[in-house]
């Protein structure tokens, strides 16, 4: 009998898979769905081949050769019996298809990822490509189920991902609780009103003050809304819950329960015992207890007391923070996949989504720094001994050792060694994608929760106008960025974070898979600004970050900054007997300080030190650009000077120190940024100009105190002839209140007289 063609199964289920072929996502990988196929296989007409007899890998021709056999006898089959046969298998197969399309778990991440899976349920042929196929596939199911590393950097397993199940507690966890402040700051517009004030220069908002006990004093700021919308303005009958005025924080106490606060039950477990290896305690302490009752607000927060003493508690409650939102909006994706599984068009109260997924921005100075906050991650998300951490051994090559040398003669001060401890390279940037029970490091950015990157490492994606190849899509959607230890970014590169900060929230130039069906409306009408929540940690008070802070977090919920008054300056801690002279000069704005200082420099203070009583004068220099305008202006009227900046080669460091030693220069150009990397005792002072207060405060008594008689060349000058100068505007005033206090600051400045002196070293 003539063999008919053969009748295919893409062909069956063709108009079922155009239906689907849009949300169409990887098969599952589960136990149940690998029994399920065993047993369908079972039921196909003709000869069965025992799975006990099988070996691993099949042969494709094994299968079709007894297929053959089985419908070649025209003894065994008549033509009705045969076509019956046949559409009853394919029937079988039609039913595979569609329960295990039925059954699987919507993910968009790990369909990028495994396309190969969304090719298998298409591409069966017959019965004999279908049986070697689902043979293949199970013993491939098989070797993924088994396989498991620790490390991760040989084999990157996103079974999590591929198969999210979800408990009956993460159910109960997911439920929305109106009174949780993640649901109650994410999930709703903006009305109109608070739109308009949030849009206005400047922001209508309303001051408040609160005094707690380790923050201090805390001025709170929240925009306000004078007409408070409950309907919507289209449909009269539609209610419609807009974004609520933010309110000022509530201070919880320390020994509260995790539950209590919102905090996801996956991480709970984990808490008590990361917090104990960070800060002693199994709870919070006062500080800790206090930072995130703002934090957990989702108000921003501008923190300028950061210590090397409190530095670990401060990090790891922006990593719980971090690491809680996360897991808030991963568990809400899942859920909504899970639930529109059985719908054919996405509801309003789906959207769910950024326009990428980046979500959180962790920016700090140093690869030690970063190193901290990926391993706190690790032990937030991750019981001890579980899970899966993909990439960790290349993780601890990248960001460990490079350690800068320390001499035990003649050492560092102590906070050098502390800044620069662990790996102090600059440039670094990785990706994170979280999942259930692993974390992949060094994932691309497009697929990742989570970014960890110092300034530079992120310009050098961004890159500049006019690059052919740059890339800011992934800032589009950061929902939470956190700043640490920013003063160092002015002695890196302060033009990086501007160049950051101008490129956050922009309009991506690609899609990047993204289903726009379920992207929040506030995401796509470009409000992100307005929700994003930012938490700045310096340990100083600097008008720069006050900049970035007042003008660029927009937080509709509100900021709230700490403010304390400092009561000694670090003045006091000159030990050396020298009278001080501080030199106010006036100026319209600080932009025209700049032109303003540079000529009062020139004018009123150059022309006294240039008389030889006045030798051995370092001039200290805070910005660069002020550095090379004094320079230029010494070399074009003949000044004798040696320099000394961050740029300059260790050979000429040394020349120059040596030639203003024994006074062959007069002057010594130096700038703050040199002094910062390098901590050089400089010896032979005997004047010293502050053209502008130092950045750090801890500088001006470590400059002052380098005057003292054991550094000074007894050939030259003496020691009754010293003296210090400051040369300051009203614009200085945060610089100068770490120096002399803050009520002497105020005096000051307020003062009709502009010239102050102070003497220090007096018992």
């Amino acid at each position: 009998m003539a063999r008919r063609g053969k009748l295919k199964f893409k062909d069956v289920v063709k108009s079922h898979e155009h239906k689907n072929k849009v949300n169409k996502k990887p098969r599952h990988n589960s136990k149940k769905f690998v029994n399920k196929v065993k047993k369908e296989k079972r039921k196909h007409t003709g000869p069965q081949i025992s799975e006990d007899a099988q070996p691993k890998k099949p042969k494709l021709e094994a299968p079709a050769v007894e297929e053959e056999s089985a419908v070649s006898s025209d003894d065994e089959f008549t033509l009705s019996n045969l076509l019956k046969t046949f559409q009853n298998v394919e029937n079988k197969k039609r039913q595979i298809a569609i329960d295990s399309s039925d059954s699987e778990e919507e993910n968009d991440e790990l369909s990028e990822e495994n396309p190969d899976h969304d090719e298998e349920a298409g591409s069966i042929s017959d019965d004999s490509s279908l049986e070697s196929q689902d043979n293949q596939h199970l013993d491939a199911i098989k070797e993924d189920i088994s396989e498991h590393s620790t490390d991760g950097d040989e084999s990157e397993n996103d079974a999590d991902e591929d198969n999210p199940s979800i408990s009956q507690g993460e159910l109960d966890d997911d439920t929305e609780n109106t009174e949780d402040p993640f649901v109650k700051h994410i999930s709703y517009e903006l009305n109109d009103d608070l739109l308009n004030s949030l849009q206005s220069t400047p922001v209508y908002v309303r001051c408040d003050t609160e005094n707690w006990p380790q923050l201090g004093n805390m001025v709170v700021q929240i925009p306000k809304c004078e007409v408070k919308v409950s309907q919507s303005s289209v449909i009269i009958s539609e209610n419609k819950t807009f974004a609520p005025e933010g309110t000022i924080p509530k201070l919880v106490s320390k020994s509260v329960k995790p539950e209590t606060l919102f905090i996801k039950s996956q991480i709970i477990g984990n808490l008590y015992k990361v917090n104990k290896n960070v800060t002693g305690s199994e709870h919070f302490n006062s500080l800790q207890a206090e930072l995130f009752s703002v934090i957990n607000n989702y108000q921003d927060l501008y923190y300028p007391y950061r210590t090397f003493e409190n530095a670990e508690a401060i990090r790891y409650t922006y990593c719980l923070h971090a690491v809680n939102h996360i897991l808030k909006t991963r568990l809400k994706v899942i859920h909504h996949n899970a639930r529109l599984s059985k719908k054919d068009e996405v509801p309003e109260e789906f959207r769910d989504q950024g326009l990428v997924r980046p979500k959180v921005l962790f920016i700090v100075p140093f690869k030690d720094a970063a190193y901290k906050i990926i391993r706190l991650l690790i032990d937030l998300i991750l019981p001890e001994d579980k899970g899966n951490v993909m990439n960790k051994n290349r993780f601890l090559a990248d960001y460990t050792g490079n350690e800068l040398y320390l001499p035990k003669k003649n050492p560092k001060p102590e906070d050098y060694e502390q800044t620069f401890q662990g790996n102090s390279s600059d440039e670094f940037k990785m990706g994170i994608t979280v999942t259930k029970k692993s974390l992949k490091l060094y994932a691309d950015f497009y697929s990742s929760d989570i970014i960890v990157a110092s300034p530079l490492g992120l310009r050098t994606i961004i890159g500049a106008e006019g690059e052919t190849e740059r890339d800011y899509d992934f800032l589009a959607s950061i929902e939470l960025l956190i700043f640490d230890q920013t003063e160092i970014f002015l002695m890196q590169n302060w033009d990086h974070v501007l160049h950051i900060m101008n490129h956050i929230h922009l309009q991506p130039k690609e899609s990047h898979g993204t289903d726009f069906s379920r992207v929040r409306i506030w995401n796509l009408n470009g409000w992100s600004k307005y929700y994003r929540q930012t938490l700045i940690f310096s340990s100083l008070v600097l008008p720069e970050i006050n900049a970035i802070f007042n003008k660029r977090c927009l937080n509709y919920a509100g900021k709230v900054k700490v403010s304390n008054p400092v009561e000694f300056g670090s003045i006091r801690q000159v030990a050396v007997q020298l009278p001080h002279v501080f030199h106010r000069f006036e100026c319209r704005n600080a932009v025209d300080g700049i032109d303003a200082r540079f000529e009062f420099f020139i004018n009123k203070i150059l022309p006294h030190h240039r008389e030889s009583l006045m030798k051995q004068t370092l001039i200290f220099i805070p910005s660069y650009f002020d550095y090379v305008r004094i320079r230029n202006y010494f070399k074009r009227e003949f000044i004798g000077f040696v320099q000394i900046c961050e740029y300059s080669k260790e050979a000429k460091v040394a020349r120059a120190r040596d030639m203003f030693f024994h006074g062959d220069a007069h002057f010594l150009l130096y700038t703050e940024r040199f002094h910062f990397f390098n901590r050089k005792r400089i010896k032979g002072i005997r004047h010293l100009i502050f053209y502008q207060p130092p950045i750090f405060p801890h500088f001006y008594y470590e400059m002052c105190n380098l005057m003292q008689e054991g550094n000074q060349n007894r050939k030259i000058g003496s020691n009754s002839n010293m003296s210090v100068t400051v040369i300051y505007s009203k614009y200085d005033v945060h610089q100068l209140s770490a120096i002399v206090g803050t009520e002497k600051t105020a005096k000051m400045v307020q003062s009709e007289r502009s010239v102050h002196m102070m003497v220090t070293g007096n018992d």
